[in-house]
C-alpha cells in the first residue's frame, strides 16, 4: 500500500501536479498573521528496524539498533526507519535531520527502567537551566524529523515518578511502593530511590537550587528524570498518529522549535504522575497542535516560554499557535498557559476543542517573579464537561499546586499591596475568549490579577457556564461581557 501511494505522489509530481499541503487551512483567516505550516519533507528511503539485528520481543536491547539504523539513514541523506510490530526494548533514541521514525501496526517502544542508560545532560526543565537524564528521545538542532505511524511509545515512568497516596487506590500504592530502593517519605507520600529523597532536600520544585559537583548530580539521578519526547532547536518537526504515553516527567517537550505540527497522536500519563504533562510547547514559533488526544497527570496542553531569570535572558516568546480540534481529558487543565512564561506567549489560537473531566479547563497562571507579557490569545469554540473547579481562571498567585490542592487546602492566594512594577511583574492582556459552553463545573471563572499589574482587556462572548459557584474578579480591569451567561445550580 505504501509502495502505491508512494509511486502515485511520485507521478503526480513528474506531471508537475503539486499537492496540497492538507495543513494550509489552519492557518487562514487568523485574527494574527502566520505563515503556512507544512510537513517536513523526508526522503523516499525505508529501512527496517528489524534488518539491524533488533530483538522484537522485549528481551533484548535494541538500542545499538536504533542507532545504526538512524545513522545508516543519515549517511545516505535520510529516509524512513520503520519499526515493525513487536515491543522493542531500548535505551535512548537520537533523530537526526531527514529522519522519519515510523511505527507500523503493533509496534510498541518500550524505554528500558535502567537510569545507566540515560546519561545526564545539560537541559532545560520547567523553563529553568539544569541537567537531566537524557531524554528516551530526543533531537537537538535538527531538521525535518517526523514520528509517525500507528503504533505506541512507553517511557517506563513508574521506574522514575514518585507517588502520592492519594491519587492511587490502595492495591496501586501497595504494588508500586514495593519497588526495591525506594523510600518512604512519609505515610503518604513515596520516592523510588534514596538519591530522590535527598535531592528534594535540596530543589526548589523540581530543579536543584545549588551548584552541585559531578557526583552529586550522579547521585541523585533518579530525581532527574527526563521529558520523554525533547526536541530542543530543531524545524520542520511533525508527530503524527502515534500512542506517547507513560513518561517520566513531561511526555512531549518541543523547546524552541520552528515549523512544528502534531497531528492526531494520543499523549497520555496515568492520572496519578507526577509533572506527567501531555504537551508542553516551550518558545516555539509557527506550531499547529490538531486531531489529538491529551490525557495526562498533569496539564493536558501548556504553552510556555522559559523561567523567570532564565526565561528572560533566553527572551524567545512562544508564538504563532493553531490548537484545534483537540480533546483533554483528565489534567490539572486543558488548555493552559504558563506558569513558566517569562519570555512571552502571543499569537495563539485555540478553537474547536473539548475537555472532559479536567480539573480547570482554560487556565492561565503565573506568580510575582517571572515577568513576560501573555497577548493576543483567541479561544473559539470550547465544549467542557465536568470540571472539578473553574472553567476559567487567571491567577497570579501559583505557587506549584494544582487548583483542586489549593481548593482543598482552604486557602486561596491572594495579595492586598502592590509591588514596584519591575521586569519581574507578569502581564496578561488583550484576550478574546467567545462561544463556550460548560456543564458541572464546581466554580465558573476566576479572575485573580496583582494589584500593581491587573488582568487587563479581557473580552468575553457567548458563553454558558453551569456551575455551583459564580465568578469572582479581583485586580482586573476592561473585561468585557457579551451575552455571558452563568447558571448557578
Amino acid at each position: 500500500m505504501r509502495k502505491t501511494f508512494l509511486a502515485l505522489a511520485l507521478t503526480l509530481f513528474a506531471l508537475g501536479v503539486a499537492a496540497e499541503n492538507p495543513y494550509k487551512k489552519y492557518t487562514e483567516g487568523l485574527p494574527f498573521e502566520m505563515p503556512e505550516v507544512a510537513a517536513p519533507k523526508i526522503p523516499n528511503r525505508e529501512v527496517l528496524l528489524s534488518d539491524f539485528e533488533a530483538d522484537g520481543t522485549g528481551q533484548q536491547l535494541c538500542t545499538d539498533a536504533f542507532a545504526k539504523a538512524i545513522e545508516a539513514l543519515s549517511q545516505k541523506g535520510g529516509g524512513r526507519l520503520v519499526v515493525p510490530s513487536g515491543i522493542w526494548l531500548t535505551g535512548p533514541i537520537v533523530l537526526k535531520s531527514n529522519i522519519e521514525l515510523f511505527l507500523d501496526y503493533g509496534a510498541v517502544i518500550q524505554f528500558a527502567a535502567d537510569e545507566a542508560l540515560y546519561p545526564i545532560v545539560k537541559t532545560s526543565f520547567e523553563g529553568l537551566d539544569t541537567r537531566r537524564c537524557q531524554s528516551p528521545i530526543s533531537a537537538v538542532g535538527q531538521e525535518n524529523i517526523a514520528i509517525t505511524g500507528h503504533g505506541a511509545i512507553d517511557g517506563n515512568g513508574q521506574y522514575w515518578r514518585p507517588l502520592k497516596k492519594g491519587k492511587v487506590t490502595d492495591g496501586q500504592w501497595k504494588a508500586m511502593t514495593a519497588q526495591p530502593g525506594g523510600v518512604m517519605k512519609r505515610k503518604d507520600y513515596w520516592v523510588p530511590s534514596a538519591g530522590y529523597d535527598k535531592a528534594e532536600q535540596m530543589s526548589s520544585m523540581n530543579v536543584p537550587d545549588r551548584q552541585l559537583s559531578d557526583r552529586e548530580w550522579n547521585e541523585i539521578k533518579r530525581f532527574l528524570r527526563p521529558v520523554m519526547v525533547s526536541l530542543v532547536g530543531c524545524k520542520n518537526v511533525l508527530l503524527q498518529g502515534v500512542i506517547f504515553q507513560n513518561s517520566p516527567a513531561w511526555n512531549l517537550h518541543p523547546l524552541m522549535c520552528e515549523n512544528i505540527i502534531i497531528d492526531n497522536v494520543l499523549a497520555r500519563n496515568p492520572a496519578y504522575a507526577q509533572n506527567g504533562d501531555a504537551l508542553d510547547l516551550e518558545s516555539c514559533k509557527n506550531a499547529l497542535i490538531v486531531n489529538s488526544k491529551f490525557d495526562a497527570g498533569d496539564d493536558g496542553i501548556c504553552l510556555k516560554s522559559g523561567k523567570d531569570a532564565d526565561g528572560r535572558r533566553r527572551g524567545r516568546p512562544c508564538e504563532n499557535v493553531v490548537v484545534s480540534g483537540c480533546t483533554v481529558f483528565a489534567g490539572h487543565g486543558g488548555f493552559v498557559v504558563g506558569s513558566e512564561m517569562s519570555g512571552g506567549v502571543r499569537n495563539i489560537m485555540v478553537r474547536q476543542c473539548q475537555f472532559l473531566g479536567t480539573d480547570v479547563g482554560l487556565r492561565f497562571k503565573s506568580t510575582r517573579g517571572r515577568g513576560g507579557i501573555v497577548e493576543n490569545i483567541y479561544v473559539d469554540g470550547i465544549s467542557m464537561n465536568d470540571i472539578k473547579t473553574y472553567a476559567l481562571t487567571f491567577n497570579m498567585y501559583y505557587g506549584g499546586k494544582s487548583v483542586t490542592e489549593v481548593l482543598a487546602e482552604g486557602a486561596q492566594p491572594t495579595e492586598v499591596s502592590s509591588v514596584p512594577v519591575t521586569e519581574e511583574t507578569p502581564i496578561f492582556r488583550n484576550i478574546d475568549i467567545r462561544n463556550v459552553i460548560c456543564s458541572n463545573a464546581g466554580f465558573a471563572m476566576e479572575f485573580n490579577g496583582l494589584p500593581e499589574m491587573p488582568i487587563d482587556g479581557i473580552h468575553l462572548k457567548d458563553i454558558v457556564i453551569h456551575a455551583k459557584n459564580d465568578a469572582t474578579f479581583q485586580y482586573s480591569k476592561n473585561i468585557t461581557k457579551e451575552n455571558v451567561n452563568i447558571i448557578i445550580e
